[in-house]
């Protein structure tokens, strides 16, 4: 029993050893990452002021309410949000629907929570219960739960992003046609989106927010190519690129807008129609899977026990000497 004692507390040990180690890397990781990024933004900063004459404006101001004020008092005690990543993590958080500067901060805020609040729960949980697991389940059970909660940002990111270009991409043939319909009228590129996007905020929201957002940028000075280009970077979709370039290239080379809409939303409208067939023709497919689980087994049953019935009813009689 005293060696055994001996050998689970030797075990414990070299566990919390490897656990201090790791954590201590970690700890020193972070600190390297921190304050480079630190320097970084502080360079930043400063030609930012440079460039505007160390003047802020009214467009670089930010609502402050309780959530960035704790995410800059995060910031201020030596943790550090930004991402080593943080334009591809921004493009993301924008395809996504996330449009504040402090997306990217709360994605990496949330994703630290979540890591370290999923292996709590789970220990506390497996210390309360009745039977506590071994040292070594406990290890396995807060890895797991650590990496589940490292990746639930993620994958919910990932799954609004594809959701939210779905969602794009099937009402985008709507706006390209009212837009053909406003351009054959007599109206500007402007006037055409500000009125698409007002006529679509109930049925498109998204849609008309990306039309809105392109107006307000002409408005404020942003040339249309520069202003579409943005709108295909926010998007993140292919079709949406192809019709920005589209419509550069139709600008430039002075050709007619309205056959380049008209042309690039019957395209549209078929490429719609294909998906769809597409789903329609992946549907027995995908029915053939319960009813070859559920219903098969059945029929099979129903079919069969009769016969199997009758055969026990000859078969157990002969085989007694009756």
């Amino acid at each position: 029993m005293a060696s055994i004692t001996a050998f689970g507390w030797d075990r414990l040990a070299l566990l919390l050893a490897i656990f201090i180690v790791v954590v201590l890397v970690v700890i020193v990781a972070t600190g390297v990452i921190t304050r480079r990024l630190a320097v970084q933004r502080r360079v930043a900063e400063s030609m930012l002021e440079d460039s505007f004459g160390g003047s802020a404006t009214l467009r670089s101001e930010t609502t402050k309410n309780i959530w960035t004020n704790l995410i800059d008092k995060i910031e201020q005690g030596g943790l550090s949000l930004a991402d080593t990543r943080e334009d591809s993590l921004r493009a993301k958080m924008i395809a996504a629907g996330y449009t504040s500067p402090y997306a990217s901060r709360w994605y990496t805020l949330i994703r630290i929570v979540t890591t370290l609040s999923f292996p709590a729960l789970v220990l506390t949980l497996a210390l309360t219960s009745q039977n506590p697991p071994s040292i070594i389940k406990l290890y396995f059970m807060g890895a797991i739960s650590a990496l589940f909660g490292l990746y639930i940002p993620n994958v919910w990111v990932s799954a609004r992003a594809d959701r939210r270009r779905h969602q794009i991409t099937n009402g985008f043939p709507d706006a390209l046609d009212l837009l053909l319909v406003c351009i054959e009228a007599g109206l500007g590129m402007e006037a055409a989106f500000d009125r698409v996007g007002r006529e679509m905020a109930m049925s498109h929201p998204l849609i008309s927010e990306m039309l809105a957002t392109i107006v307000l940028e002409m408005r404020a000075g942003r040339s249309r190519e520069e202003a579409l280009r943005r709108m295909a970077d926010r998007a993140q979709v292919d079709e949406i690129k192809a019709f920005v370039t589209l419509l550069v290239q139709s600008d430039k080379l002075g050709s007619s807008i309205g056959m380049t809409l008209r042309i690039y939303s019957a395209e549209m409208r078929e490429k719609r129609r294909m998906r769809a067939e597409e789903k329609a023709h992946r549907l027995p497919v995908l029915l053939s899977i319960p009813l070859v689980a559920c219903m098969l087994p059945v029929m099979i049953g129903v079919l069969m026990l009769p016969a199997a019935i009758r055969v026990i009813r000859q078969l157990i009689p002969a085989m007694g000497g009756n």
